[in-house]
């Protein structure tokens, strides 16, 4: 009756593989590169087990490439979406009653078949659908994937703490799913948190309906053939492909919506929870918001700072994987006696990253997502160039054959200057250079210039500067990074998410994410039940 695991122990992190010349792996992922990329594949909507494509259709594209064709989608909009919504809900009753150990096993299975015959597999399709690099891919589709998977088991496990029973009375503390189904939204960037958005509600005995990006189409498509390799069953979770603005639309009308899962742009975010309270009066439960959204991340040198770690956590934190991480350096502080050498290094280090085509393993950085962000990226870049208030040190583009934005570095004067305080989403590092004796001062700016708190660094030898920024930066970063670049959470090491602009956080790769995906349910049975109305007092 009562579904209480026993906890388990927490496993290791899955380890990355290097992709170094000669090694296995590099032979396996060339190889699936090659064959993942001579094919067209088909990308169909996955609802009760069933897979269809709908009439109006879109095509995937290798960001880095053009001419290669990935795959052929469809637009959901509102017919496929109402059937995942049925799909789903008439799956829920026999999901949310299958023990949680048999829930379990599913997702270690994933885990399993991803870190062996699936790992290339998956990096492949990340890779060209999403334009990155060997490592990039490794670190997101395979290691982080795995991870969410292993680990959300282990905290699942642990989530049921009983309550104190008195004698002759047992309470027990039942973790239920929500009542209803879940709306996974889930982004281009990253392929593990696309898997992990639909995957965390499913495993506490949630229905899902998975919205992935158009743009990671392919990585998602064999995401939800995994999780089906392992064994979920059908309408656990139904993938609808195609434009979002739509099936969000149908799914936030319905009166089963227990829950938003996101990953996207804050506006998006905020449009979700806006329809949500227009529309309060008509689900049937409050439905839970979990949602990580924006950032316009920091890094902040104290004149204590190491040189070189800086240049590194600079150069790696703001131009891996093009900078479209929500977690991307992209807007630095660094003071006046630093920077001549800050600059020199950085500018050799930029100079020398190489740009193009992610097969080509020399490469550092991949191609942006698709060709609105090109522009975008490519305007701003421009107008710099003529703003009196920025000196654009480092920056092109090229979208011939790609949409290729080299890494840019704008030095500004204004520390409120838009490129300092508004969220790009590419491989551009804006830099205000501070006097020295103004630290106190750029801590108030680091603090208050943006919406956002997502992830920040502080660099400093000086050991109480370090303390005592991090303490004035308490609430301008959910992940804040000492001595080190402001990317790289590991699942089970870093839980994941910002505040503010930023989202809920409601930290990924941890318990408290989890707990949202449950509803709990007290229940006290009493041995000998009272057989007299009377208490001892009224005698």
């Amino acid at each position: 009756m009562f579904d209480l695991p026993a906890p388990l122990a927490l496993p290791e992190n899955e380890p990355i593989l290097s992709y170094a010349p000669g090694t296995p792996e590099r032979r396996e992922l060339e190889r699936t590169l090659v064959e993942l990329s001579g094919t067209t594949h088909d990308l169909p909507h996955v609802i009760g087990g069933r897979t269809f494509m709908s009439t109006e259709t879109f095509e995937v594209r290798a960001p880095h490439a053009h001419r290669l064709r990935l795959g052929i989608g469809s637009h959901g909009r509102e017919g496929v979406t109402t059937q995942a919504i049925e799909a789903s809900l008439a799956a829920a009753h026999e999901w949310a009653h299958t023990p949680f150990e048999s829930r379990a096993r599913i997702f270690m299975r994933a885990a399993d078949l991803l870190a062996g015959p699936w790992r290339q597999k998956l990096n492949a399709a990340t890779m060209l659908g999403q334009s990155k690099t060997a490592h990039q891919a490794e670190i997101d589709s395979a290691c982080e994937l795995i991870d969410f998977l292993r680990f959300n088991v282990t905290f699942a496990s642990r989530l049921a703490e009983q309550p104190l029973s008195s004698p002759g009375v047992r309470n027990v503390l039942e973790l239920r799913p929500l009542e209803g189904f879940v709306l996974a939204i889930t982004p281009f960037n990253f392929t593990a948190i696309a898997g992990n958005l639909p995957g965390a509600p499913a495993l506490l005995g949630n229905v899902v309906v998975w919205k992935p990006s158009e743009s990671q189409a392919l990585a998602a498509q064999l995401t939800m053939q995994l999780f089906e390799a392992a064994g979920m069953p059908p309408g656990v979770i139904n993938l609808v492909h195609g434009e979002g603005a739509s099936v969000a639309a149908t799914a936030l009308a319905h009166p089963a919506l227990a829950g938003v899962h996101f990953t996207g742009s804050t506006e998006i975010f905020q449009s979700l929870w806006q329809t949500i309270g227009t529309n309060i009066r008509n689900y049937r439960s409050y439905p839970r918001l979990v949602g990580e959204t924006g950032g316009k991340d920091f890094v902040l040198a104290h004149p204590s700072a190491d040189v070189r770690s800086v240049v590194v956590a600079l150069v790696r934190g703001a131009y891996e994987y093009q900078g479209q991480k929500c977690s991307a350096a992209s807007r630095a502080y660094i003071p006046k006696s630093l920077w001549p050498r800050v600059k020199e290094q950085l500018l050799a280090e930029i100079a020398a990253l190489k740009v193009g085509d992610v097969a080509d393993f020399r490469n550092f950085m991949g191609a942006v997502i698709n060709e609105r962000s090109f522009k975008k990226l490519e305007s701003r870049i421009v107008a710099a160039r003529s703003d009196a208030r920025c000196n654009v040190l480092a920056g092109s583009t090229n979208g011939q054959e790609g949409w290729f934005v080299h890494p840019a570095l704008i030095e500004v004067a204004d520390a409120k200057h838009p490129l300092m305080t508004e969220e790009l989403f590419g491989p551009v590092l804006s830099l205000f250079v501070y006097d020295d004796a103004h630290f106190e001062d750029v801590l108030t700016s680091v603090d208050t210039a943006t919406a956002y708190a997502l992830t920040g660094a502080i660099f400093a030898e000086d050991r109480r500067a370090l303390a005592h920024a991090a303490t004035r930066l308490r609430q301008s970063a959910g992940n804040l990074y000492l001595n080190d670049k402001p990317t790289g959470a590991t699942v089970g090491q870093q839980p994941f998410g910002g505040a503010r602009a930023s989202g809920t956080n409601d930290k990924a790769g941890s318990s408290y994410n989890l707990l949202r995906w449950v509803s709990p349910r007290t229940i006290k049975e009493v041995f000998v039940p009272p057989r007299s109305v009377a208490y001892p007092f009224m005698g």
